[in-house]
């Protein structure tokens, strides 16, 4: 008989593995439709699967994952939609990351961990659309657990409705849950997603949190909202953007663009890092990479 935590564990991995198939079949409806509305004869995109595993001895399992990506599409550049579940032993470089974010990790020889989680990133073809970034997690040692995650758009052309269009759908995802989630998780995704070295901000922000272990129900509830949010805001921002005209200037203003974005995700992000750390497929770990980057 399945423990609590066990059982808990189960429900959250099953819900990622149900947001990513959601995920997946809106943007390849959105791949669809964008067809019908221009008549153009470029196929429509698909995403290709492969299963990722974490590294480890040959004789134990570390647990693994689905990397889903979809590239040259006629909306979507490069989308990857990934999953995984991982667990084993902390490594002593990742239990010291933990305790100095004040993480409850014995000092144990062996400390095993759970971990799941989906990760979402989007580049688009049209300039006119924003890329954007979405994940949520759930992390277990025999000590702790918690959530987190958050959502934030990286437009290079800046629309204000887009822009307040996404907050407010964030602040009501909040608003649902805890009435302080809002303000509390955009100044954290103001503070997270900033490029020190830049001085710059990376992208219009959005909501980030971590370390959620109030109640584990109204945790998890909490972030399956995140997710379904993030899928209905970000599809009615590209119905509203896809077929809009750009230039080869603006195309140019997006490749630089992105160079802020993986100048970020390659120094600071805490995701990026963890992976690498934690020896999970760096294909999958650096999915979140544009296909086509400038810089000055």
């Amino acid at each position: 008989m399945l423990n609590d935590f066990e059982l808990e564990k189960e429900k959250a991995s099953d819900w990622f593995l149900n947001l990513r198939k959601n995920i997946i079949e809106s943007f390849e409806r959105i791949e669809d439709s964008y067809t019908q509305e221009t008549g153009l004869e470029k196929l429509a995109g698909r995403f290709s699967v492969k299963k990722t595993k974490r590294n480890g001895s040959q004789e134990s399992d570390n647990g693994g994952g689905i990397m889903s990506v979809m590239r040259g599409g006629r909306v979507f550049e490069k989308v990857g939609v990934n999953v995984s579940t991982v667990y084993g032993p902390l490594d002593d470089r990742i239990k010291k990351l933990m305790r100095a974010r004040r993480k409850i990790i014995r000092n144990d020889k062996i400390v095993n961990f759970w971990a799941s989680g989906i990760s979402v990133v989007a580049h688009m073809q049209n300039p006119q659309c924003p890329a954007v970034h979405m994940n949520t997690r759930m992390f277990w040692t025999p000590d702790t657990w918690w959530f987190g995650g958050g959502t934030d758009l990286n437009p290079s052309i800046e629309k204000a409705a887009d822009i307040d269009f996404f907050h407010t759908a964030l602040k009501d995802c909040c608003d649902r849950h805890d009435k302080t989630y809002y303000p509390k998780f955009k100044k954290w995704a103001d503070d997270y997603f900033y490029i020190p070295h830049r001085n710059i901000a990376r992208g219009v922000g959005g909501i980030f949190f971590d370390d959620l272990s109030t109640d584990w129900s109204r945790n998890f509830t909490f972030t399956q909202d995140v997710g379904k949010t993030f899928l209905s805001t970000f599809t009615e921002i590209l119905n509203r953007r896809m077929n809009e005209k750009w230039t080869d200037a603006d195309k140019d203003g997006q490749l630089i663009y992105r160079g802020l974005y993986s100048e970020y995700n390659l120094i600071y992000d805490r995701g990026t890092k963890f992976g690498l750390e934690s020896g999970h497929d760096p294909d999958a770990v650096l999915m979140s990479l544009p296909p086509m980057v400038k810089w000055y």
